[in-house]
């Protein structure tokens, strides 16, 4: 007996009272005993983005006040650790031989106060000889200087590696397409700047680590904490506080974090770290940084046939997850939402002078969708066509079962068109194109520019595609959910307890999430790739199920009934027999029963999901553009973002309102830039542009619900749609605004000074 499920209504974060009275407990919160007298570790690093360490004097830092110890890779023997991508490319926790980014930790310094340790940093000198620095992707991989000697090139990873031939040559291959437009788009480097900067700290209770630390998943980081502290046999306990922020970036292990095991056991006391805003915009991964040469081909009535891309991802100074983005989740996603005989998709990543790069809030699939949507519009353009006309043509039909595009990759179900109609609707896009042209014909200083995205994103298709949950019910009633996910502000202890409700009937405000502890919850997959709801969410759905089976044999030996007969009432959370209410045994009646048989109400599952899920949406974008300084104004953005079923519109929308903030700031603001000598001029958020509400308008946001098969609750993830959908279409919008002045193509970001130089160019 149940009435109307709590999924899909809209119910309040329960997370918030406590952010928003006394506050998040961070890592660099955390006021463990065993923290008591612990010191501060602060690392030195390298001023110099390529170069031979020739000599490292940390003879002054020990001088000075307070200071208990000065590190080097010499005097931690620390070894070279290859790369999982390409074992010629390898380096120690602190540069060894060579360094090859500024910001890259050299030596460490270990003191009684942050403030001690910091100041005695700045008396370690180092010592390098000098190597031209390769900031530049395409020069990188040109040079005769290499990054990593041993590598053999700065192309690091190929998919001609994984057996994925070369692109055939470009005009032998649209040899017989009657249009063909050709263009090189720069997917621009970018920073997280998640609001909480890295901190941790360590003790050895014991003979077992114990560490805290802000990441995106404490059990996948577990292995290189082990490896960094001895390796196999080494106990190793990772807990996670709040996490303010990750975007991706946080999915990493970094040496500074790693090292700290050594530090206190060296020291004999716990270590803390936290670094400086400067440091973080230097040292945590970076995003995107990516340039892509495409050509797409077609028929002049606008049918497109022939599509080709070879794109060049920057890696940064290591070959990391950064590497491997574009060839297992740029190139897979490349054909987008259309129908596409004939592609070609080649990536190759290149170690640079830089930060390394990571995942960003979508990782390969916002480059994929922003190349292939810029191109559709510079197709449409050649024929003389509306962008969206030439959309629709080329759109792959509603399909309810798996389909293939041409580069292999399958999609489990969409409705493409059905997205576009409501955002065009929405839009009252027939309006905006007439108030268009009545600015042109006018002669209006500011003009409107009107930009469409219809995309495709992968989601959940980590290996491996499952997760698992536990959940406990006290003896009070109450109830325990342990999670392998890792909220950073997704709300999923909000959604946890919503589904454990629906199933079980306890109240959301008597059920506690559990998480990021490699002791309470060892196995778990972490939040990244959008996959926390619809394998994490729905592993905690199948234990409330499971457990719901299991406390009706309980009940039913309460009741003294069949075990067929009894139900559950959902709406008060209590279990009697079918047609017979007024007797009932609640939760707290089966717990305690359930342990005075010497057994308890707890069930642990894992959900195991057959494929990825594929999210898809629209979205138009609207800005103005003054033609006399260049200057963008981000006037309208209409977003249907289909997620599959929706468990709560509340966190969806919040998930998309955040996505489309941070892909519209990459198309109109952010961009980490460096010199030519590799040492960066964004260090800060005094110059780095961080997007605000006042650069933003308020976002319509339409609702589109098309279940997916893969899991019971036929949910699809929704974490970095936004960026994906937004990005392309205010980008497409600013060009759009001056091409009737001349201009083809504006890279982003699209700032007033890089707009104002595009229409000057193109009135020479």
């Amino acid at each position: 007996m149940a009435g109307a499920s709590i999924l899909g209504t809209r119910v309040q974060r329960k997370e918030d009272p406590k952010f928003l009275t006394t506050g998040g407990v961070y890592s660099d919160d955390v006021s463990d005993p065993r923290l008591e007298g612990a010191v501060y570790a602060v690392f030195v690093r390298s001023t110099v983005a390529h170069g031979v360490i020739e000599s490292i004097d940390v003879d002054g830092a020990k001088e000075m006040p307070g200071v208990l110890a000065v590190h080097t890779a010499e005097t931690l023997g620390l070894e070279p650790i290859p790369s999982p991508f390409n074992p010629g490319a390898a380096r120690s926790l602190l540069a060894s031989d060579k360094v090859r980014h500024v910001g890259e930790p050299v030596a460490v310094v270990v003191a009684e106060t942050l403030q001690q340790a910091t100041d005695a940093a700045e008396m370690v000198f180092v010592d390098y000889e000098f190597l031209p620095a390769l900031v530049d992707i395409e020069a990188a991989l040109a040079s005769d200087t290499l990054i990593y000697e041993a590598a053999g090139s700065n192309g690091v990873f190929d998919t001609t590696a994984l057996g994925i031939p070369e692109n055939t040559d470009t005009d032998e291959y649209f040899a017989d397409c009657e249009v063909t437009v050709t263009g090189r788009f720069v997917n621009q480097r970018v920073a997280p700047c998640p609001l909480e900067v890295r901190a941790s700290a360590a003790v050895w209770d014991g003979d077992t680590l114990v560490q805290w630390l802000s990441t995106q998943g404490a059990q996948g980081d577990k292995v290189h904490f082990v490896a960094a502290n001895g390796g196999e046999g080494t106990k190793v306990h990772l807990i996670t506080p709040d996490v303010g922020g990750g975007f991706g970036a946080k999915i990493d292990a970094y040496p500074e974090e790693m090292l700290l095991g050594s530090l206190a056991k060296d020291v004999g006391r716990p270590v803390r770290f936290v670094e400086t805003r400067s440091e973080s915009m230097m040292t945590l991964g970076h995003g995107r940084a990516q340039i892509q040469y495409v050509t797409m081909g077609g028929t002049k009535e606008g049918k497109v046939t022939h599509y080709q891309m070879h794109a060049l991802q920057d890696s940064g100074a290591f070959v990391g997850m950064g590497s491997i983005l574009a060839p297992f989740m740029t190139r897979p996603m490349a054909s987008g939402v259309y129908d596409i005989p004939n592609m070609e998709v080649r990536t190759t990543s290149v170690v640079t002078n830089t930060t390394p790069t990571t995942a960003y809030r979508g990782a390969g699939r916002p480059e994929a969708t922003a190349a292939i949507e810029r191109a559709m519009d510079l197709f449409a353009a050649e024929i003389g066509k509306d962008p969206v006309d030439v959309r629709r043509m080329n759109l792959i039909p509603k399909f309810m079962e798996p389909h293939t595009t041409a580069v292999a990759q399958s999609y489990d179900v969409g409705d493409y068109e059905a997205s576009l109609d409501k955002v065009l609707e929405a839009a009252d896009y027939t309006k905006l194109r007439q108030e268009q042209q009545a600015r042109r014909d006018s002669g209006d200083a500011k003009q409107l520019g009107i930009g469409v995205c219809i995309y495709v994103e992968i989601t959940g298709g980590v290996d491996p595609k499952q997760e698992d949950a536990k959940i406990e019910v006290n003896d009070d009633g109450t109830a325990t959910v342990y999670t392998g996910t890792t909220p950073q502000g997704q709300g999923h202890d909000t959604a946890w307890s919503m589904i454990a409700n629906a199933e079980t009937g306890i109240p959301i405000d008597r059920i506690t999430l559990v998480f990021g502890d490699t002791e309470k919850t060892p196995v778990g997959g972490g939040t990244m790739g959008s996959r926390s709801l619809q394998q994490g969410g729905v592993a905690v759905n199948k234990a409330a199920v499971e457990l719901v089976e299991k406390a009706k044999k309980t009940a039913a030996k309460l009741l003294e009934a069949d075990e067929a007969d009894v139900v559950i009432d959902t709406d008060n959370g209590v279990f009697h027999v079918a047609g017979t209410p007024a007797v009932s045994k609640s939760w707290a009646d089966i717990a305690v029963a359930a342990r005075q048989d010497g057994d308890d109400m707890t069930v642990s599952t894992t959900f195991v999901a057959e494929m990825a899920t594929f999210p898809f949406g629209a979205h138009i974008a609207v800005v103005e553009v003054d033609t006399g300084t260049g200057q963008v104004k981000h006037l309208r953005q209409i977003a249907c973002d289909d997620a599959g079923r929706v468990l709560n519109p509340m966190l969806l929308d919040g998930q998309i309102h955040g996505g489309i903030a941070q892909g519209t700031a990459q198309a109109l603001l952010e961009e980490v830039r460096y010199d030519e000598d590799g040492n960066p001029v964004t260090s800060n958020l005094a110059d780095y542009g961080m997007i605000s509400a006042t650069e933003l308008p308020s976002f319509e946001v339409i609702h589109m619900e098309t279940p997916t098969f893969v899991n019971p609750l036929g949910a699809k993830g929704i974490g970095e749609s936004g960026t994906i959908g937004s990005t392309p279409a205010v980008q497409s919008a600013v060009c759009d605004a001056v091409s009737h002045l001349g201009v083809k193509h504006i890279d982003m970001p699209a700032t007033s000074e890089r707009v104002w130089q595009a229409i000057q160019a193109a009135q020479r």
